[in-house]
């Protein structure tokens, strides 16, 4: 059966609308109102945490970073560390939930390769139930993957996704791309999507490309329903050899305070065969790095030009380095 291509998916969808405006639509019941004091006796059970403390039940939340710095590998850790009631940097799920995760990126060989050596890494792999973690992947489909922004799309995934607690999209480029990326229109058939599964009690993260400019790319009506969004980025002394490391910085976290939306530094390495991540707060990681530069004397201005830093700040590095002795 031949896969119908963007336009056609279009026109599918304008029809399914007017179909519902002169239809369903009409038999819809009016939207509830409540008083103040209604609202205030209302009996709402309080959401718990999917990842602790930045994702809890009923969150839309986004994870967005360059090419090649690693969301596609935190996307795998969160899921799994869900999944399976484990932890992943400073995060921590407090018990095991079921997870979706659709991938429409990467090669399947990859994602086997990464989700082994998670795997491999965890401490939670003896009472680990497999069927929390399930995975839709575009390369193992004999046709490719209808968007999400269709009904097609949604309506194809929904026996999977009726199963999840969270649904994790990587990427919205690849997976809710019909329409133009910029254009806020097109945003809002995922927009309402998301709106439905939340009403519905479930979570959604969505895995993004960070633009030229280095926020999340496209329409900025994405980040209006988000209640986090997590942006990684290189340090400013980043060298390839690194591999996976990264600054993790929230642009935005509503309800988040104190510690928790700290910005800090991780890294993943690879110890006696298996990957382990470490993770420091950005402050000790820029002191760090600003001492090892002034121990082979560089000069502040060469400091700041290396952690890409002002003058100014150059030189407070410089002080705090000096009085904490860590120049010898």
């Amino acid at each position: 059966m031949e896969t119908p291509g963007i336009d056609g998916l279009e026109r599918e969808e304008q029809e399914r609308g007017v179909r519902r405006a002169n239809g369903a639509d009409a038999e819809r019941p009016a939207p509830r109102a409540v008083t103040v004091r209604e609202l205030l006796s209302l009996e709402i059970p309080p959401r718990e945490y999917l990842l602790e403390p930045i994702l809890r039940e009923k969150e839309t939340a986004m994870l967005h970073a360059w090419r090649g710095v690693g969301k596609t590998y935190v996307g795998l850790e969160l899921s799994f560390a869900i999944a399976a009631g484990g932890q992943f940097l400073t995060w921590r799920a407090p018990r095991a939930r079921r997870v979706l995760y659709l991938d429409g990126e990467m090669p399947a060989r990859t994602m086997q390769e990464r989700l082994a050596a998670i795997v491999q890494a965890s401490d939670r792999t003896d009472d680990f139930d497999p069927s929390n973690l399930r995975l839709v992947c575009a390369d193992l489909q004999e046709e490719p993957l209808p968007s999400l922004s269709t009904t097609t799309g949604q309506t194809l995934l929904e026996p999977f996704v009726t199963e999840a607690d969270l649904i994790v999209i990587d990427s919205i480029s690849t997976l809710a791309g019909a329409g133009k990326e910029n254009e806020a229109e097109s945003w809002l058939p995922m927009q309402e999507w998301a709106l439905a599964l939340r009403r519905a009690g479930k979570s959604v993260l969505l895995l993004h490309h960070d633009g030229k400019g280095g926020q999340q790319r496209g329409t900025s009506r994405r980040e209006d329903i988000l209640d986090v969004v997590i942006h990684l980025q290189r340090p400013a002394d980043y060298e390839p050899q690194q591999g996976a490391r990264f600054e993790v910085h929230f642009p935005k976290a509503r309800g988040l305070h104190g510690e928790s939306v700290e910005p800090f530094e991780a890294a993943l390495e690879v110890r006696d065969g298996r990957t382990v991540w470490t993770t420091r707060k950005l402050d000790d990681a820029q002191l760090a790095r600003a001492a090892a530069f002034y121990r082979d004397g560089c000069k502040a201005a060469d400091v700041a030009q290396e952690l890409g830093v002002s003058r100014a700040t150059a030189y407070r590095l410089k002080r705090r380095v000096e009085e904490r002795g860590m120049l010898s």
